[in-house]
């Protein structure tokens, strides 16, 4: 109905003519809305970033870079390169205001193919496979007081992680306020684990425990490929510096907040991780980190007694907040796509009392409880990162691409050129050196799975073949109906 028989409708049922506030309602029935300011923001990098990594993947980083001196250059490393990164995520969102993280820029630099072939593999394993390794660590901190001088059964890990994927899942999908509140009160949480954490390290260096630092760089590794597996889990514990792109139609002054918000959040996720990995050897040496099971709780145990339970539950908090931030973004990467025609329309469908993408968060939680099943944490983090460094990488080529082909779109933030130059470098290397180092038919096997997208891309993208409609327009319908939802109106 225009705007017209809306007006005649409610002077006939009301006698009022007052008609703006009623006309933003419809618009606000099947919109996003700009609810994400600057606070917000910083704390979705942060609480992302903030999650298991800093507590687990200490022990990878030492065991592949092999000495203390160089675990520590390359936490620090790790975050420069993140920081180099989200700037040029910071241009490109700035330039392109759409949700979806890399899917947009994409679209706009390389055309139709890529963007899809991006949303197939990021829909289909890294998201949900990133939501899924998160809980698991969620579900073996929260398990392991309960079982004492053992580790928790799987079964106990893996049907607590599926109900944390549901409770987050609700949570995203009843309000995204509710979603900000949650991740704002995890961040600050985790941010206070953190500062004990390193407080407690600048104590004992006053104290004179310096010991694990001298001949910090003896047992230094040289091989080409463990040095890109040490940065692969370095930088996993970073992962998360480019979450905001992924909401950016929903910031409420995305030009501002997107930069400040990156400028502010990376450098103090970095300071925290190198401050915290240095606390970490104050009281403990190379061999006894390595043993650890939980690097962290190992920590409290040895400074914070009797108070040690803390780190524990600080950790499940921090997990459970990184969950939430994982979540919150996938679900937009899959609306936008659906949006796009490059997933199925239901899937971009939002719903009409809550304002949320329901269907696509409640897809991304699904498949996220498959990828529970085989549980193998660190096999699914270096495919993630493989996958994921190589869109890092594209993403900061179609920067440069986008300098020489849309000259014309306004650039509020401008890198120089040479920063997105060296990430398409350091992406290269990230992807490409532990597969000449050690050659494995996972990488292969990721390869495929990224390319298989074809398979579907040219009957139901390109060719929109008519028998896919016919299947789909009952279900959509039905699906409509039941979760309450509605196609996403244009608005500007």
């Amino acid at each position: 109905m225009d705007e017209s028989g809306i007006r005649k409708r409610k002077e006939s049922q009301n006698g009022s003519t007052d008609l703006t506030k009623d006309n933003k309602e419809v618009v606000k029935a099947v919109a996003l809305q700009k609810d994400v300011g600057l606070l917000s923001g910083i704390c979705l990098i942060v609480g992302t970033m903030i999650g298991s990594g800093i507590f687990i993947s200490p022990k990878s980083v030492l065991l592949y870079s092999g000495a203390v001196g160089p675990c520590l250059l390359i936490w620090t490393a790790c975050g420069v390169l993140s920081t180099l990164g989200a700037l040029c995520y910071a241009e490109l969102g700035t330039m392109i205001t759409k949700s979806g993280g890399e899917y947009p820029y994409f679209m706009e630099a390389f055309g139709s193919i890529v963007a899809y072939l991006y949303s197939w593999t990021t829909i289909m394993v890294l998201k949900p496979s990133s939501f899924a390794i998160i809980t698991l660590s969620f579900a073996e901190y929260a398990s392991t007081p309960f079982y004492p001088g053992c580790s928790p059964p799987l079964i106990v890990t893996k049907c607590l992680a599926a109900a944390a994927i549901l409770i987050i899942t609700s949570i995203n999908c009843l309000s995204v306020k509710l979603a900000s509140y949650v991740q704002n009160f995890f961040t600050a949480a985790k941010l206070v684990i953190i500062l004990v954490i390193v407080g407690a390290g600048i104590v004992l260096l006053a104290q004179g425990k310096t010991e694990n630092f001298s001949n910090a760089f003896d047992g230094t590794a040289t091989s080409f490929g463990a040095i890109g597996l040490a940065f692969y889990n370095g930088l996993w514990a970073y992962d998360g510096w480019n979450q905001l792109n992924f909401i950016t139609e929903e910031l409420k002054n995305p030009f501002r907040d997107l930069p400040l918000a990156i400028v502010i959040g990376i450098p103090l996720v970095t300071v925290c991780y190198v401050l915290v990995n240095v606390a970490y050897f104050t009281v403990m040496t190379t061999t006894e980190l390595l043993l650890s099971p939980a690097v962290a709780v190992t920590f409290g145990d040895r400074v914070l007694y009797p108070a040690s339970w803390i780190v524990p539950l600080f950790v499940v908090f921090s997990t459970f907040g990184s969950a939430n931030g994982s979540c919150f973004t996938a679900g937009r990467l899959v609306y936008v796509s659906g949006r796009e025609g490059h997933m199925v329309k239901i899937l971009s469908y939002i719903n009409v009392k809550r304002y949320t993408p329901a269907p696509a968060l409640i897809f991304n939680g699904v498949l996220a409880i498959f990828y529970i099943i085989p549980a193998d944490i660190n096999t699914l983090i270096n495919y993630f990162s493989f996958a994921q460094w190589f869109f890092y990488g594209l993403a900061a080529l179609a920067l440069i691409v986008m300098r020489f082909t849309r000259k014309d779109l306004d650039r509020p933030v401008k890198i120089p050129v040479v920063l997105a130059g060296i990430m398409v470098l350091v992406s290269c290397y990230l992807v490409l050196a532990p597969i000449i180092d050690k050659p494995e038919l996972e990488y292969l096997y990721c390869t495929i799975f990224i390319f298989s997208g074809l398979i579907l891309y040219y009957p139901f993208v390109y060719r929109k073949v008519n028998w896919g409609r016919k299947i789909m327009r009952p279900i959509t319908m039905h699906l409509q109906l039941l979760m309450d939802v509605a196609p996403p109106e244009k608005t500007e």
